[in-house]
């Protein structure tokens, strides 16, 4: 499945916080400097999701906040997007 996520690196901590102009917000806590902030977008997602995260994939948007993801899980995009924001 394909999910469209707006990331915002050097956050307190990291959580997603709701759907933005179409996409996931997640705030990540690392910061965007040499895919630190790419890997734990990954890292959360594969987390949250108790997926590998070889199952997580950025395919658009390595160098920018919007990005677009392939998640290889078992589910719709509407039951991810909830399963990512259950703390909200």
């Amino acid at each position: 499945m394909k999910l469209k996520v707006l990331i915002q690196p050097n956050a307190k901590k990291s959580e997603a916080i709701g759907l933005h102009d179409g996409a996931v917000k997640i705030k990540i806590k690392a910061p965007p400097v040499d895919g630190a902030a790419n890997e734990a977008l990954i890292a959360f997602i594969s987390k949250t999701l108790s997926i590998p995260k070889k199952n997580v994939t950025i395919l658009h948007g390595h160098t920018g906040r919007n990005k677009l993801l392939e998640i290889d899980y078992d589910a719709n995009v509407d039951d991810v997007i909830r399963l990512l924001c259950q703390d909200r």
